[in-house]
């Protein structure tokens, strides 16, 4: 019977959690973006890329067709001489030669080769706004200018905004979409709100080179894996806001399979478990549906056990499709009935977290230390462990 009322005392707080969440949702969503009839300034987009992303070039292509009343340049840069990203940014170049396109091979200087681009590009990049956006990401004409718009107020740092997952093509992409939308975002919105607001997401970072400069660069992280993170927390320890966007960018998920994923999710699980070890154990409150099952089992599925079940899949299923409302996203109406699963999932990749400090990521090993700090592990080392 204890563990049956400590059961029941955990479900309960996992639905107060949700029912926080969808106010923090309601909240947000509410509150007005800043409007400018300001001149807008010029921008520098700069696109880490590795490899081609499912419909690479349809994701760049929105990139260059933006609304914007200034100019704008989208710089690519790759590591790999050979990267066939290069070939598709001639590609771009040839179907838009109105806009500055260059694409660039960028040396390697530390773990973290998105951000090695970075250092790289920055240097190139033409103009003081620069916007950093993941190669994966598709927006809307209206994104340069609603992204760009809250940085003419001083006090503005950095300016990020959400994402969804869209277009998956296998099962397991629909479970990643399904996440995005039910748990990673609503959680986004209870931490800006009572964690911290001093962190970004890797959909789209945009600062002046001023802010840059005043955190030393992009040079400072190179050696991190959760570099949108650490960007965020180092930009707002200057003293500036972090501004999240209502702004919804498109993840392009394509053929994810199940071990790409769960080795993706579990790399990020044991990323934010070493970065922000006081926030992991909090994590649990978002696994209601898990949660409410042990309960209804400790309970011998007796009535009471069965209204604990069918509480907790109410919320979340209320959640996701506020969720999914407002961010106009279309796989959580199409798949909301696969949320217990994912729901399950969720729990399984927390707990694969908890085990050792290694992750493997593009191909390589690294060793996690603490604040998210990548060490790279020795060639002989890293074949023992794949082997």
């Amino acid at each position: 019977m204890p563990w049956s009322l400590l059961l029941l005392g955990f479900s309960v707080a996992t639905w107060l959690f949700w029912l926080v969440a969808s106010w923090c949702i309601s909240s947000f969503f509410a509150k007005p973006q800043p409007q400018t009839h300001a001149p807008l300034p010029t921008v520098s987009i700069l696109k880490p890329v590795r490899g081609l992303d499912a419909e690479a070039y349809e994701n760049f292509c929105s990139f260059l067709e933006q609304d914007y009343p200034n100019d704008y340049e989208v710089l690519f840069g790759v590591t790999n001489p050979q990267d066939p990203a290069l070939k598709l940014v001639q590609r771009l170049q040839r179907d838009f030669p109105d806009r500055k396109i260059a694409a660039f091979v960028a040396p390697r200087r530390g773990a973290n080769d998105k951000v090695s681009i970075l250092c790289h590009l920055a240097q190139q990049a033409a103009n003081d706004v620069l916007v950093v956006c993941d190669s994966d990401m598709r927006v809307t004409p209206d994104y340069l200018r609603r992204i760009c718009t809250p940085l003419q107020d001083p006090a503005v740092g950095l300016v990020t905004c959400l994402y969804r997952g869209e277009r998956p093509k296998t099962f397991t992409a629909r479970l990643e979409a399904l996440y995005m939308v039910t748990t990673f975002l609503p959680s986004v919105f209870v931490g800006r709100r009572y964690l911290s607001t001093g962190f970004a997401l890797g959909a789209t970072n945009a600062l002046r080179r001023e802010q840059l400069l005043e955190i030393g660069g992009f040079a400072p992280i190179l050696n991190h894996l959760a570099d949108d993170y650490q960007l965020g927390v180092r930009v707002a320890a200057t003293g500036h806001r972090i501004h999240f966007s209502d702004y919804v960018a498109q993840s392009t998920l394509g053929p994810t399979t199940f071990r790409e994923q769960w080795q993706r999710e579990v790399r990020w699980a044991k990323c934010t478990r070493i970065s922000r070890p006081l926030e992991y154990p909090g994590l649990p409150l978002t696994f209601s549906t898990p949660v409410a099952l042990a309960t209804a089992a400790s309970l011998g599925f007796s009535p009471l056990g069965w209204s604990v079940l069918g509480v907790s899949l109410v919320l979340r299923w209320l959640v996701g499709w506020q969720m999914a409302h407002h961010t106009h996203d279309t796989v959580f109406p199409r798949a909301w009935f696969w949320l217990p699963l994912r729901d399950l999932l969720t729990a399984a990749v927390w707990c694969a977290a908890l085990v050792g400090q290694e992750v493997k990521w593009r191909g390589e090993r690294f060793a996690l230390r603490k604040g998210g700090y990548l060490q790279p592990l020795p060639p002989k080392k890293a074949r023992e462990t794949t082997g």
